[in-house]
């Protein structure tokens, strides 16, 4: 193929296992201090889009915007990933959560970021997707309740069942509201499908179907991808989710790319080292990297990128080196 396929149009070829005129790419970073206001995670955000023009943008606020109207605080200390230091869980005992109740949406640092999200659908148009971070319910659990959740999984299921219920319900209101901007779909990011953290029956009986339950919220949307953060990931129990790319530490833990590609129907995501590659390589072991995964792949129903955030210390010439991968001699 030669002729010249839009944004949209490439990463729809590669939803489908189509031939694209060359492979998507897409990386993303956190936005540390700006995500805390929407204007500044916009031009934040854009600036680095204009810098190297992905095939989408991922709208990455810190996790902290879908949990502070519940009381949970957090500090900005120097983190190289771009993330925040949890200071205050809300929750801290078993009936806390119960005591949980969906957000609205469009106030506090929930507001902020559907500002961002229309100012840049603003911005871009029909010219670049872009998707919104949807820290999904056990990943929010998380973060409001830290060390003690998982104990609270297995000695009050029920009162955590009950919690995980409305914030599933302040998602899918804040899913509601940002369609309204243009996005084009979500980043669900899930932190506890892996075998270190929780079993099979565990991740079933507490998550799978609040999955299913906000991917179903983005009905009319066309771009939704899941993201598993982890080692020991629980491939196979997301790989039928109804999106359209999987993104995981493909370069940290099996599955493979080639493998990975026999073992689910959506688009791949990842193929970079983010720390390895990203922040300590050069721009040759990026190219020489990005370059196998494409290969890897076949450059077939595969969009490269990191298999989670690139950290904001990576140097600008291996960002720059990964983005020339693809581009043709």
């Amino acid at each position: 193929m030669t002729t010249t396929m839009s944004k949209r149009q490439r990463l729809e070829a590669t939803f489908a296992g189509e031939p694209v005129d060359r492979p998507p790419i897409a990386l993303w970073r956190h936005w540390p201090v700006d995500d805390q206001r929407g204007g500044d995670l916009a031009r934040a955000t854009l600036d680095f889009q204009r810098a190297y023009d992905f095939d989408f943008i991922k709208v990455t606020p810190n996790s902290d915007f879908c949990v502070a109207g519940y009381g949970a605080e957090s500090v900005w200390e120097g983190n190289q990933e771009g993330t925040r230091l949890w200071t205050r869980r809300a929750i801290q005992a078993p009936e806390d959560w119960k005591s949980l109740r969906p957000l609205d949406p469009r106030q506090g640092l929930q507001g902020e970021v559907l500002a961002a999200n229309a100012a840049i659908g603003n911005a871009v148009g029909e010219s670049t997707p872009f998707i919104q971070t949807i820290f999904n319910p056990l990943a929010q659990a998380k973060n409001l309740a830290g060390d003690r959740l998982l104990a609270d999984i297995r000695q009050h299921p029920d009162a955590v069942k009950a919690g995980l219920r409305a914030i599933t319900e302040s998602i899918v209101r804040f899913i509601e509201q940002l369609k309204g901007t243009g996005a084009s779909g979500i980043f669900l990011a899930i932190q506890h499908a892996t075998y270190d953290l929780l079993t099979e029956a565990e991740y079933r009986a507490f998550c799978r179907p609040l999955d299913l339950q906000i991917l179903a919220a983005t009905e009319g949307m066309w771009f939704n991808l899941v993201h598993l953060h982890g080692c020991n990931v629980m491939f196979d129990l997301i790989a039928d989710y109804p999106a359209q790319v999987i993104n995981w530490h493909d370069t940290e833990t099996p599955p493979a790319l080639g493998e990975a590609l026999q073992r689910t129907s959506l688009a791949l995501c990842g193929g970079v080292r983010q720390w390895e590659t990203m922040v300590r390589g050069t721009p040759e072991l990026a190219r020489a990297e990005a370059q196998a995964a494409v290969e890897a792949t076949g450059g077939r129903r595969f969009i490269l990128g990191t298999g989670c955030v690139t950290p904001i210390t990576a140097p600008t010439c291996n960002i720059l080196a990964v983005r020339q991968t693809v581009e043709k001699p």
